[in-house]
């Protein structure tokens, strides 16, 4: 359920909230992953071709176990840049790759919105976001990191899943950003409401609403976790820390993440 850690002089009990990859889900996934395995006598003789470290000098003809992982920056849980929205904002800048994000946006307080009873097709708007807020008692604060809870994750090992989710409006997703958070996560494939939905919707004349919440990181700049898991294990609605560090990809649109959330030990109930 959680690990105790200590570090820094204090002690946590950490909550690991990133999926695993994994081949067992490989071939439902929308950006499909392959993870090749190398144990170690299958290297002992790609040493001895590469390196010249004769396969028979290794202890019991074992050389070092190795993995080959084919996937995009998009695959798994990973954080997305503000970059993978736009190339350019409102206001005509740059916005950030993955390797600009600041540190500031990845690692802070957090808060969990329980969004399980929303209905997909209509995504969560601003008020399900004030509401929920109310009844947690929880006003966000700057730099805060908002993690959306619907309970999707549960499914990832099953085929569609990904049009499962209720994703965030463009108005839900604004309100969080003009109250100051900047990293918002969410257990399911995207942020934005199933794909499906939006291309049926798109299709039958409404293209604005059409990643509407991606596309206001060119107006309000935000990041977003996607495919975070196990947020039900979480004791409480806020009262801890998030850290959530993209692997630095030189000018990438997003990296993968691993992320935790840590509540102080003994705090946790």
């Amino acid at each position: 359920m959680s690990e105790l850690v200590t570090f820094g002089g204090r002690s946590y009990d950490v909550y690991d909230i990133s999926q695993r990859l994994s081949n067992a889900t490989s071939e439902h996934e929308p950006m499909p992953h392959v993870v090749e395995y190398t144990d170690h006598l299958a290297a002992a003789p790609q040493t001895e071709a590469k390196y010249g470290i004769r396969a028979k000098w290794w202890p019991n003809g074992e050389a070092w176990a190795y993995e080959r992982v084919t996937l995009t920056t998009h695959s798994g849980t990973h954080i997305d840049a503000p970059y993978h929205y736009t190339p350019k904002t409102a206001a005509g800048k740059e916005p950030l790759r993955i390797d600009e994000i600041p540190f500031q946006w990845v690692m802070s307080d957090g808060f969990l919105l329980e969004m399980m009873d929303v209905d997909r097709r209509l995504g969560i708007t601003a008020d399900d976001v004030r509401r929920e807020l109310d009844r947690i008692g929880y006003q966000p604060k700057e730099n805060d990191i908002c993690l959306v809870r619907t309970d999707t994750s549960r499914h990832y090992e099953e085929p569609g899943y990904d049009q499962l989710h209720a994703g965030l409006r463009k108005g839900a997703t604004r309100w969080l950003v003009e109250h100051g958070v900047r990293l918002i996560g969410i257990d399911a494939w995207g942020v934005d409401r199933p794909l499906g939905i939006m291309v049926e919707e798109a299709a039958a004349g409404d293209t604005a609403q059409l990643w509407e919440s991606h596309k206001y990181g060119a107006e309000g700049p935000y990041s977003q976790i996607e495919k975070l898991d196990n947020l039900d294990l979480l004791p409480r609605n806020h009262g801890f820390q998030v850290m959530a560090l993209p692997i630095s990809i030189e000018a990438a649109s997003g990296a993968w993440a691993r992320v935790v959330a840590l509540f102080e030990a003994g705090e946790a109930d």
